[in-house]
């Protein structure tokens, strides 16, 4: 069986995010989709949330698997039998840190690859950081977030506001 990892923070997940996910899912046998902590950023929503967002939006979905982890992504990979990190690239901007990225993880771990999906282009200019801008400012977030997620969303983006 060949699994795949698609890591991210997806705080919170994306129109963006699911278009990467579901490209992965038709490669491999079994895609996890891991939700990272990452001490370079805070997080609006917990790792618990995010997870659960990210089950609701890949729902129907029958090879993937959510879960969440920290440490080192290669270590998360070996553990889950993973052969392949696979990672979406919005534009040349992505590409340097992920490229960085991936030559390291592939140090370290040289039987584990690093595939890239270039983003859809009417998701390319999307990120999580983008969706909570135009939420604050009250802009309509619905282009850019799974439906089934969207009020959550939202609601989260509301209470941010407030404080």
């Amino acid at each position: 069986m060949r699994t795949a990892i698609c890591p991210g923070s997806f705080d919170p997940v994306t129109l963006g995010h699911i278009d990467i996910i579901k490209r992965a899912s038709k490669l491999f046998d079994r895609v996890i989709v891991a939700v990272l902590v990452n001490v370079e950023k805070q997080p609006w929503f917990t790792i618990d949330e995010r997870m659960d967002l990210l089950r609701k939006a890949t729902k129907g979905i029958d090879n993937i698997e959510i879960a969440g982890f920290d440490g080192l992504l290669v270590e998360f990979a070996a553990q889950n039998n993973a052969s392949a990190i696979v990672k979406g690239l919005r534009a040349v901007s992505d590409f340097e840190y992920e490229f960085q990225m991936a030559l390291t993880n592939r140090k370290l771990a040289p039987d584990v690859e690093t595939m890239f999906l270039t983003t859809s282009t009417e998701h390319m200019y999307l990120s999580s950081s983008i969706v909570k801008q135009v939420g604050l400012w009250g802009g309509d977030i619905s282009p850019f977030v799974p439906d089934c997620v969207h009020d959550e969303i939202l609601m989260r983006i509301r209470q941010r506001s407030r404080h």
